[in-house]
């Protein structure tokens, strides 16, 4: 697969526009969604001027992999990804929608974020140096960076009006959306985690930490939008990890660390990355495609 020009935006005239996302155009179907993967980059809850070629291909291959190899724990949103199936109006974009969209079910979205960490990494470590915590929850003394929680731990968070993840308890998530609800999405997010984990290691990579998102059809329960990419999980290979500080990642760690390196204050507008950061920051979420999904191409 040859590195193409970036979908910077999803302009589909005559196709009504449900909202644009960070990475994601999403067009109103009636009842259902037209969701497109754009090579738009999100760090820090802020879109970067740099697009990642072939991202949204890689992502949305990626979730659709999850998807099915995840159904019998949970359903989800997708209707179909073949864009030969898609409605007539659609089939003139067809050059734009093809390996990075998805029709998927218009449900109602569950305002949570479902956050699972198997390992203590990011923000998870600066909270536990300082007050021996996560999301509230105390820990054993003596962890390292990195080091594999003794259980995957639940932390969900919720949106700010400004976008800004917001991590609450669990007690917090009842009272907003009900108890039985909270229940489900718990014990699924730790569900989906556990049996993906094990596939990822099975291809020799750690998925340190991971977030779903849910929505409710018809009464039911089903995961949304994308999941376990490298846009929403932390992945390591497991022949260089080591407890005690940070690790090599395939996933947008990369281009964080590059921001970092720079001195951003994270205080939108975002820099550019540089030709570097964009050719490496490809070459992790094509490898890490290849690996779990053993695809040699999109």
């Amino acid at each position: 697969m040859s590195s193409s020009i970036p979908l910077v935006k999803a302009d589909l005239p005559g196709i009504p526009l449900f909202k644009r996302g960070k990475v994601r155009d999403v067009f109103d179907l009636g009842d259902k969604l037209l969701i497109v993967a754009t090579d738009r980059m999100s760090c820090f809850d802020s879109v970067l001027p740099t697009p990642i070629p072939d991202k949204g291909k890689i992502l949305n291959q990626l979730s659709l992999f999850w998807f099915n190899y995840t159904k019998d724990i949970i359903d989800n949103h997708v209707v179909t990804a073949d864009v030969k199936q898609y409605p007539k109006e659609l089939q003139k974009y067809s050059d734009i929608l093809e390996k990075r969209s998805v029709i998927g079910k218009k449900a109602k979205l569950i305002d949570i974020e479902c956050i699972v960490r198997g390992y203590i990494s990011g923000s998870a470590w600066a909270e536990y140096q300082e007050k021996g915590s996560v999301s509230g929850i105390k820990l054993p003394a003596g962890l390292k960076e990195s080091s594999r929680l003794p259980e995957p731990m639940f932390t969900p968070s919720t949106k700010a009006s400004t976008g800004h993840d917001i991590n609450i308890s669990e007690s917090e998530m009842r009272r907003i959306i009900g108890s039985q609800t909270a229940d489900v999405l718990k014990q699924k997010t730790l569900e989906v985690y556990k049996a993906a984990c094990e596939h990822a290691e099975s291809k020799g990579i750690i998925i340190a930490d991971t977030k779903f998102e849910f929505g409710e059809l018809d009464g039911k329960i089903i995961l949304i939008d994308e999941i376990l990419t490298p846009d929403s999980s932390r992945f390591w290979p497991m022949d260089s990890y080591k407890e005690g500080g940070s690790q090599v990642s395939f996933d947008k760690q990369f281009a964080r660390d590059y921001l970092l390196s720079i001195k951003w204050d994270k205080d939108p507008p975002a820099p550019p990355l540089t030709e570097e950061v964009i050719r490496r920051t490809r070459e992790k979420y094509l490898e890490v495609y290849t690996k779990l999904t053993g695809e040699k191409t999109l």
